[in-house]
């Protein structure tokens, strides 16, 4: 059962049926190409579900990007105190 002091986003079963859900959705759009006719301009862009995988890989490539900056740029703990 659920805690009734808990916010309803941090109970288990909300955040297991928020899951389902969002994936439930991002398959539908995934599979709704199926649907549309595409106009490619580049040849691998009319391949099926182009935008998923090209999204993911270019939110991967800049979340290691924005790790990668991090370390460049981080300073010292004791930055200020000099």
């Amino acid at each position: 059962m659920s805690e009734p002091n808990k916010h309803w986003l941090m109970r288990a079963e909300s955040i297991s049926l928020l899951w389902k859900i969002f994936i439930a959705i991002l398959a539908l759009t995934v599979l709704s190409e199926l649907l549309i006719h595409k106009h490619e301009y580049f040849g691998i862009d009319g391949s099926f579900g182009f935008s998923a995988w090209y999204g993911f890989i270019t939110c991967m490539a800049m979340v290691v990007a924005a790790k990668m900056l991090g370390y460049v740029l981080k300073r010292g703990e004791d930055y200020y105190d000099d």
